[in-house]
């Protein structure tokens, strides 16, 4: 096809957050959302990875189960299982404890609403 441009697994995207990102935190431009696979200051163009299973920083003392669907709280930069202000980004691959800092996320393309 001529009109084909790439397989969109990643894309390349301008780092949102002030004081930037690291690599394999979750960025989140517009609907889009995606982890970060290199550091970036703030404005610096960046390739986000948009598919794939992550460890994903959680909210502090939230228990998830496997198979949640998970949220990004793009005021703290962390998943959630709240969908309301928040963005769906997939579904949680394993259960994490509330003593767990990271939980395990699929990510999956959904709608940017969380409700």
């Amino acid at each position: 096809m001529r009109n084909y441009v790439q397989p969109g697994d990643s894309l390349a995207v301008s780092v949102p957050y002030t004081g930037g990102v690291t690599a394999g935190q979750g960025v989140l431009v517009g609907a889009l959302f995606g982890v970060a696979a290199v550091d970036g200051a703030q404005n610096a163009t960046i390739e986000v990875q948009t598919k794939g299973v992550f460890d994903l920083t959680k909210e502090p003392a939230l228990a998830i189960t496997a198979g949640a669907r998970v949220f990004w709280d793009n005021s703290n930069r962390r998943i959630t299982t709240t969908a309301t202000g928040n963005f769906q980004v997939g579904l949680a691959t394993a259960a994490a404890l509330a003593a767990d800092a990271t939980v395990r996320v699929v990510l999956l393309r959904v709608p940017a609403s969380g409700a």
